[in-house]
């Protein structure tokens, strides 16, 4: 398989329902559930592109365009954005729909940085 096929097949999406015990007084989303389902998502597309043992080494320029009400359903998107030796990025989105209509709006978008390492906690190749 090709790092191009690898990449398109390790994309990851999730959907959750925003509900109040996941938000802060203005009823919308809290940041940092936000942020904890975007490395989630990022560390799962990143599994799935090496199918090695994976960790999260940092988080680049999270970008909180539109709150997130509670009430609504999000999509979360993970596609792997570039790959390295021993790591790779991973592009999050996070998409709003309003549970009664059609609409739909880019509420977050951020990079998180992973890297392969083996059981010694050792950085390995993911090609």
């Amino acid at each position: 398989m090709t790092t191009e096929e690898r990449i398109e097949a390790s994309e990851t999406r999730i959907f959750k329902a925003v509900f109040p015990n996941t938000t802060n007084h203005y009823d919308t989303l809290f940041g940092g559930t936000a942020m904890q389902l975007m490395d989630e998502v990022a560390f799962i597309a990143a599994t799935r592109f090496a199918r090695k043992r994976v960790v999260t080494v940092s988080s680049d320029k999270i970008d909180f365009k539109r709150s997130i009400p509670a009430g609504t359903i999000i999509e979360l998107i993970g596609k792997v954005s570039h790959v390295g030796k021993t790591s790779m990025k991973v592009n999050v989105e996070i998409y709003t729909e309003q549970m009664y209509s059609y609409e739909r709006e880019r509420a977050i978008v951020g990079d998180f940085t992973f890297v392969a390492i083996d059981e010694f906690k050792k950085p390995i190749s993911i090609l």
